[in-house]
């Protein structure tokens, strides 16, 4: 049984930081891809960061700069460290696990940028 259970969100002011972990069990972690998705209210699901298998990483272009993805295969957790937050940020953010054509998702976590 997969399960990627996200934590880590919360309210934060503007221009603060939080950092989201995601921990995945049930997965041969170091073979998939990993993915942070963001999906702020009446609006769809967007691709946030993604580190592949080998480390590489990408990121929308709204969060370079400041937001960093990583990974700890040791622990089969994925991050999403988030810094300078703006209220554009809030959303609930999704963690994904992929490789080949199969894919999970976590249960989100919320994230609220509010003075």
């Amino acid at each position: 049984q997969v399960q990627l259970v996200e934590s880590g969100g919360g309210l934060v002011q503007p221009g603060g930081s939080l950092r989201l972990s995601c921990a995945a069990s049930g997965i041969i972690f170091s073979m998939y891809g990993m993915g942070w998705y963001r999906q702020a209210p009446g609006k769809q699901r967007e691709l946030v960061a993604v580190i592949t298998s080998g480390g590489t990483t990408n990121y929308v272009d709204s969060v370079k700069g400041r937001f960093t993805i990583s990974r700890d295969n040791a622990k089969n957790t994925v991050y999403l460290q988030m810094n300078s937050l703006k209220p554009e940020d809030t959303a609930v953010y999704y963690c994904n696990a992929y490789h080949l054509d199969i894919g999970y998702w976590g249960q989100g976590t919320q994230v609220t940028v509010s003075s």
